[in-house]
């Protein structure tokens, strides 16, 4: 390890410090705390069975069934990783994990990764043969699912243990020894086209990337925080991550409802809301009365992820609850890459932010050559939390020791802009086209409530935009209006040729909108 690399874990140490250590503690916890972790090693297991021994009274979760302590998540996790172990779970085998935000998720992960098996985060969107296909290709001997579930996982080549079962192994008497080697965590990619991929990512930078998140916002040691996000998901695990390491209460619930998400912040006094775009938006949605019904003054911090947040959606959260929110961009594969603060989005409500602590971003042309700042290119990422390849052997594009996160973007002023995926762009009567600064603009007229636009194939000019629209409740939206309102921002060729009304976009469970379903719906023919 170099010198410069050194100094930047101890620095990345002392801002982990800074938001998991509690000024005038009592002496003994943190030592208490270190002997307990290092059986384990800085791994999840062991980082929950410090938290257990520095406050084990304290609630690590709360959900329907009500509070679970540290000390009682740390015990049900060594017990059902010693069932798991008994039958046959172990190193070089992979685990399933098929389950809503609840504690009998944490405490399955916990122990699957204690007895040394990979686990592998499953979709709870997944309909069946979807499912059959990720765990034959990832070789799942074992899926340990919600009831909800039990239809979806029949048939499959795999053990399937539900809620009953995993309660009788955290009755047991048995608990597991301690393993420093834990196996892959394995996030699985959208998977909005074509099969999910799964990324496993390396643990040796694991306290860089959390120094990451904590330089820049202001988590900390004991808070309160509403996970919403899914937690099979890269952004809601890492709020749950997070969450442990600094003892903090993580409130879950098994399915978003945006007035519980409300009510819950209000009645735990939450300091931190976790939520994807969507689940913001259907929460400013809200009638304001139910807001005002249910006020949070203690909430200090809302961190958004997962997909593009947008300046409408960034402007009315800052209007509604103060300067507290924070845009976070990267992906299941580069990790995080920058983060928007408060202050950032009030200056520039449609930035991705600054570039995070130990990270590398640059945008480069089609050569591999740095773009001057204002000038759109390739966007690629560098840091030591990026995903180490897929569990299919696979990886992604690098160049010039950074990774491609496969969007287009700018840096202007030390802002990143993400101007959308590379295959969004297109290309209509020779004119490059970004979706997204056309769907950006329509997102801010009065008679939008959500929109998403697309390129589809046309005969005259090779592709055009068509845009889908979801019109404010109560609003008779129009086509030709909403036409016109484009051709007068912007050039003629970004007008859509075709405008379509929803109810609603299609989205996947993480918010993000099927852009494949939309096209496909056009049939090529706008």
């Amino acid at each position: 390890m170099t010198a410069m690399s050194l100094l930047r874990r101890a620095v990345a140490g002392a801002i982990v410090a800074r938001s998991t250590v509690v000024p005038f503690e009592r002496p003994d916890r943190l030592p208490r705390a270190l002997g307990a972790m290092a059986p384990w090693g800085t791994n999840l297991a062991g980082t929950v069975a410090a938290a257990a021994a520095r406050y084990p009274g304290r609630i690590a979760i709360h959900d329907e069934q009500g509070p679970t302590t540290y000390g009682a998540l740390w015990d049900r996790a060594q017990r059902v990783a010693a069932g798991l172990a008994a039958g046959g779970v172990g190193p070089g085998t992979t685990v399933g994990l098929l389950c809503r935000n609840h504690v009998g998720f944490v405490s399955a992960l916990v122990a699957a990764l204690a007895t040394g098996a990979d686990v592998v985060l499953l979709n709870t969107g997944f309909a069946a043969p979807q499912l059959a296909d990720v765990v034959q290709a990832e070789g799942i001997g074992t899926v340990i699912h919600d009831d909800e579930f039990a239809p979806v996982v029949a048939g499959l080549d795999a053990r399937t243990i539900d809620e009953s079962a995993l309660a009788g192994l955290a009755a047991t008497r048995s608990r597991v020894r301690p393993r420093r080697h834990q196996g892959r965590l394995i996030i699985l990619t959208s998977g909005t086209t074509g099969r999910p991929k799964g990324a496993a990512r390396r643990s040796d930078g694991a306290i860089e990337g959390v120094a990451a998140v904590l330089e820049r916002i202001p988590l900390r040691a004991g808070d309160v925080q509403v996970v919403a996000a899914p937690l099979f998901h890269a952004w809601g695990l890492t709020g749950l991550l997070l969450g442990i390491g600094r003892c903090a209460t993580t409130v879950l619930a098994r399915r978003f409802d945006p007035a519980a998400t409300v009510a819950a912040m209000a009645r735990h006094r939450a300091d931190v809301l976790i939520v994807v775009p969507v689940m913001l938006a259907r929460i400013l949605a809200l009638d304001p009365s139910v807001l005002v019904a249910s006020p949070c003054p203690s909430l200090r911090v809302i961190a958004s992820s997962g997909s593009a947040l947008g300046s409408r959606l960034a402007t009315e959260t800052l209007s509604r609850f103060g300067p507290v929110l924070y845009n976070l961009y990267g992906s299941t594969e580069v990790a995080v890459a920058t983060i928007a603060t408060p202050a950032d989005l009030l200056r520039a409500p449609a930035t991705a932010g600054r570039v995070a602590f130990g990270v590398r971003v640059e945008i480069l042309d089609d050569r591999g050559d740095p773009v001057p700042d204002g000038t759109v290119g390739r966007v690629f990422v560098g840091g030591s939390m990026r995903f180490s390849g897929y569990t299919n052997g696979g990886g992604k594009e690098q160049q010039r020791g950074l990774m491609s996160s496969g969007d287009l973007g700018r840096f202007v002023d030390g802002m990143l802009f993400v101007d959308g995926r590379e295959d969004d762009m297109i290309v209509s009567g020779g004119e490059n086209v970004y979706p997204i600064e056309v769907e950006e603009l329509l997102s801010h007229h009065p008679d939008v409530a959500d929109v998403a636009v697309v390129g589809v194939p046309d005969d005259e000019f090779g592709q055009v935009l068509a845009a889908f629209v979801v019109a404010r409740p109560g609003v008779t939206a129009d086509a030709e209006a909403l036409r016109s309102h484009v051709r007068d921002h912007l050039a003629r060729h970004k007008v859509p040729r075709r405008v379509t009304f929803l109810d609603e976009l299609p989205r996947n469970p993480t918010g993000k909108v099927l852009r494949r379903v939309l096209v496909d719906t056009v049939g090529g023919r706008p």
